[in-house]
């Protein structure tokens, strides 16, 4: 006979129609284990349960080989304790798969299949808590459900126990948590701190409050760990990982109280019945199911319909380049054609727009560029009260009532997206609005980018007019330090491995300026080559691409350098790993319907040659664009072996692109 309390909690718990659900195994109070494990569909990754002295703890192996030890698992609040004291009531098993389309973001078509294990537990009390494992094939990802037990009809946390530890031979490829209301106009934290590389565990962070998602770890010989989170709304805040510990424990935490000016409760509250936000490690002995994964996608569903069918694409951004000063009407119109006469779909209008250009002047613009082929999209500030950034217009984004009567006109007009930015917080309460200002966007048919904000976590999946975030040392540094270019190659072989691995990056690559002001000839020096900017509108992935081209650029760049960026896509069909370390150089292929795109570039400061071999190409014949040693820019055709095996040649802060069938 099923045990009362399993029967239920687990029976009331809904099937997504989606989802095909086999049920393997169904056990009883008295037959649930204080251990118990569950492994991916292909044996190799393993999660062991084990309750030791009523507090819960797992541990994962790859292929038989410790990538986290024993690493606490539990929920508190102020006067319920879900992490101690605990005893086992029932376990379900499941079998998941599930196949689903999205455009947005690495690979378009998702087989997703997965085992999982519900098991479920009480306190003393009779307080319960449910921990869900799914685990796919080089992926994990695991939750809390929490069921209402009596009167109390939400669950206000105050800590989540969850934690990794890493195995004494690990080393750290993390970046830190900015403290609240730092930086210029106190806008921090935005997720746009340098990354400190193969640093050993418990290495104090840069300002003491732990790191930012995702995280990545190398432990050894064995393989690597990528964490972070996903499904994350205003249910929920986002979290980061804390200050590492000597023996390698790092755990869950949440923002910090001074986060948005202080406004909203720093830890988050859960409804009941209510679920946590999923927890995912990616694991491979090597880095291509880093570089490769899409479980932030996988465990998550829709929000809301789409109202319209959305496009993405490339646009042209002349703030970049050019600065506060282009914002004005003729400027915009150049920037426009510049737009049109790439095949762009876009052009992206910054800051200052509604006292520089003005609202009519923009229906203008919209027309003048509707009558190109080309969408206008408009730069807004978040800000109510949490920051003291003064670029308008601002206080439209904040208030619901603000909110809807902007959207209201861009919608008339004919708008195509928004840029919000300056969020500085991962609370609840700023969750909210991040999913408030989507649900009102896509009502109006707008897409939305967001910048000095938050990691996205599933938000490609889940909101269908989201397009990507920030939430990285993006390219308005180059313009900004010199030290931004002296590092370029260093950083941008990074991200596919860790930032972009997990959500779409509006990064804002491709500056071909050699000197990053509006004459190109002052300000920062550009340091890497033509190629390696080609190169990074394939690295980085976003399905809207706000490159930094200018005008002059038609004339200054050789022929294939712009007709590469006339043809580049900015969504794809599949994405495979190469070859590559972080911090030193990456390969990776990018294919969109029967082209596929190859980048590679190289950070180690020395020319570097690399045999790979392409069985993906269908063709021998293929394009490639390369650096000579004068670091010029060359395209030429080449064929391949019959092995598909070719030698490439990567100057130092240069690049090669591969592009055949």
């Amino acid at each position: 006979m099923l045990n009362h309390n399993y029967t239920r909690y687990f029976g009331r718990l809904p099937l997504k129609p989606c989802v095909l659900v086999c049920i393997v195994s169904l056990l009883g109070t008295i037959a649930v284990a204080q251990q118990t494990s569950v492994s991916s569909p292909d044996g190799t990754l393993t999660v062991k349960l084990d309750l030791k002295n009523g507090n819960l703890f797992y541990e994962v192996e790859l292929e038989g080989k410790t990538m986290l030890e024993a690493s606490p698992l539990g929920l508190q609040s102020k006067t319920i304790n879900l992490s101690d004291n605990l005893h086992p009531v029932a376990e379900k098993r499941a079998e998941i798969s599930t196949n689903y389309n999205e455009s947005k973001i690495k690979r378009s078509q998702v087989a997703y299949k997965a085992n999982e294990l519900r098991y479920l537990l009480e306190n003393a009390s009779k307080q319960q808590i449910e921990v869900t494992f799914r685990v796919s094939n080089s992926n994990i990802a695991f939750r809390y459900y929490v069921p209402q037990v009596g009167e109390p009809a939400n669950f206000a946390l105050i800590k989540e126990e969850s934690g990794f530890k890493f195995p004494l031979i690990t080393t750290t490829f993390l970046t830190a948590q900015a403290s609240p209301m730092i930086g210029w106009m106190k806008t921090k934290p935005s997720y746009e701190e340098e990354y400190q590389v193969d640093q050993a565990l418990g290495v104090p962070s840069k300002y003491g409050v732990g790191y930012t998602f995702p995280a990545l770890f190398h432990v050894g010989d064995r393989g690597w760990v990528l964490i972070s989170e996903t499904g994350v709304s205003s249910a929920y805040c986002a979290s980061k990982l804390s200050e590492g510990t000597k023996d390698g424990l790092y755990s869950i935490a949440f923002p910090e109280e001074g986060e948005n000016n202080g406004i909203g409760r720093a830890a988050p509250t859960i409804s009941l019945p209510g679920y946590t936000p999923w927890r995912t490690l990616t694991i491979g002995s090597n880095l291509k199911p880093i570089v490769e994964t899409t479980i932030p996608f996988d465990v998550v569903e829709p929000q809301y319909p789409a109202s319209k069918k959305y496009e993405f694409g490339r646009a042209t951004w002349s703030w970049l380049e050019w600065q506060d000063g282009s914002i004005n009407f003729e400027d915009q119109k150049k920037f426009i054609d510049l737009s049109a006469s790439m095949g762009y779909e876009f052009v992206l209008i910054d800051n200052w727009w509604d006292t520089k250009i003005g609202h009519e002047k923009i229906e203008q613009l919209v027309a003048y560029g509707k009558e190109r082929g080309v969408g206008i999209c408009l730069w807004y500030n978040s800000n109510g009260f949490w920051n003291d950034a003064p670029q308008t217009p601002k206080n439209k984004m904040n208030t619901s009532i603000a909110r809807k009567a902007e959207m209201q006109w861009m919608q008339r007009v004919g708008i195509k997206g928004i840029k919000v930015d300056f969020f500085g917080g991962d609370k609840q309460e700023t969750l909210k609005l991040y999913e408030d200002i989507l649900s009102d966007a896509n009502d109006y048919g707008l897409t939305v980018i967001f910048h000095g904000c938050t990691l996205p976590r599933g938000w490609e999946r889940m909101y269908p007019n989201f397009v990507g975030s920030e939430a990285v040392l993006a390219s308005e540094n180059l313009i900004f330090t010199q030290h931004a270019n002296d590092t370029e190659a260093f950083n941008a072989t990074l991200h596919p491995f860790i930032r972009n691995a997990v959500a779409a990056m509006d990064f804002g690559p491709v500056l071909l300026n050699k000197r990053h002001n509006r004459e190109n000839n002052g300000g920062t020096i550009r340091k890497t080559t033509e190629t390696f900017q080609l190169a990074t509108a394939i690295l980085f992935q976003t399905p809207v691409q706000n490159f930094g081209l200018t005008p002059n650029n038609l004339q200054e760049m050789p022929t294939h350098v712009i007709d590469f960026m006339k043809q580049v896509p900015t969504t794809w069909d599949e994405t495979i790993f190469i070859d590559g370390y972080p911090g030193k150089y990456v390969i990776l292929a990018r294919r969109k319907s029967d082209t596929w795109y190859i980048a590679g570039i190289n950070a180690e400061g020395k020319e570097k040659i690399v045999s790979v071999n392409l069985p993906i190409l269908s063709t021998d014949a293929v394009q490639l664009i390369d650096d000579n040693i004068a670091r010029e820019s060359k395209q030429k055709q080449i064929r391949l072996s019959k092995t598909k095996t070719i030698k490439l040649t990567l100057q130092p802060d240069g690049a090669i692109v591969l592009i055949g069938k």
